[in-house]
């Protein structure tokens, strides 16, 4: 009976050993192709980086240059995609959470957020090409971000949805107990109480748009000198980073890469901006 149960703990450890490996390895391989990813970027973005990147519109060919125009239009797309997704992402997620419970409405919402989540982001392109574009008779920076901003709004609502069902059921009875309503509630207790997560969504939706190539091309394909104009085309640093890295131009490729470093670290600096404000708000 010792013996067998000696047999039986062996084995165990065996699988056990054998599984961890296995953990070990796959995420070694995770780590190094990420490591090879960052280190390839960071050497070929840093040599395309000069003032000039920041100072002057994207040259022509053998031309003195750089992204200004690019930096501005991502900025500004982003940014007014960003407005959009926040703001109805977080209310649907608020009402698919507190008021959507046992309803065929918000479950037939959230398989359709779903559905958008995980859709290609050309097909989005293209729906605001038809449905925007077209009857507009021109592309424009407007319609590059009502792009981005479909494309991020399944995020934050999702996260937010997410978020809400955290909070303990004893925050609502207990705000309500003070002659509260339930929207006061809402906006004035489990949202403070939500804030990390709610910036979390935004984070990742941030991040979900800030690389998307195909939804401009369909709505705002570029412009090469600066421009804030909404109702015109409107440079980006993805639409420019396609076309110059597949030109056979030098600098227009090393303009690619720094684009792409560029673009790297403002997802880096958002999320560790976002981490200090929420760890700022847990310390007040």
């Amino acid at each position: 009976m010792l013996r067998r149960d000696l047999a039986l703990l062996r084995r165990r450890r065996l699988a056990n050993g054998i599984f961890v490996a296995l953990a070990l390895l796959a995420t070694g391989i995770a780590l190094l192709a990420l490591v090879l990813i960052l280190g390839e970027l960071v050497l070929k973005g840093l040599g395309g980086i000069s003032a000039h990147v920041f100072l002057l519109d994207q040259p022509g060919p053998g031309e003195p240059g750089g992204l200004r125009n690019a930096i501005v239009g991502s900025a500004l797309m982003c940014g007014l995609g960003m407005v959009l997704a926040v703001v109805t992402g977080v209310l649907a997620g608020t009402w698919l959470a507190e008021y959507g419970d046992g309803k065929r409405l918000a479950s037939f919402v959230r398989f359709l957020n779903d559905v958008l989540l995980s859709a290609p982001s050309i097909l989005m392109g293209l729906f605001v090409y038809e449905a925007v574009v077209r009857p507009l008779h021109g592309f424009s920076a407007g319609a590059g971000a009502l792009a981005l901003g479909f494309l991020a709004t399944p995020v934050v609502t999702r996260t937010t949805e997410d978020m809400l069902r955290l909070q303990p059921h004893a925050l609502r009875e207990a705000g309500m107990a003070l002659g509260a309503g339930k929207a006061h509630v809402i906006c004035s207790i489990i949202w403070r109480a939500s804030r990390s997560g709610l910036l979390t969504g935004a984070l990742l939706g941030l991040a979900r748009i800030s690389g998307e190539t195909a939804p401009l091309l369909f709505t705002s394909p570029g412009n090469p000198f600066l421009s804030l104009r909404i109702d015109q085309s409107m440079a980006s640093l993805p639409t420019l980073m396609f076309q110059y890295a597949l030109s056979a131009y030098d600098d227009w490729q090393a303009l690619a890469w720094a684009g792409a470093l560029l673009i790297a670290v403002a997802v880096l600096a958002a999320n560790i901006i976002g981490r200090v404000l929420t760890r700022g708000s847990f310390d007040t």
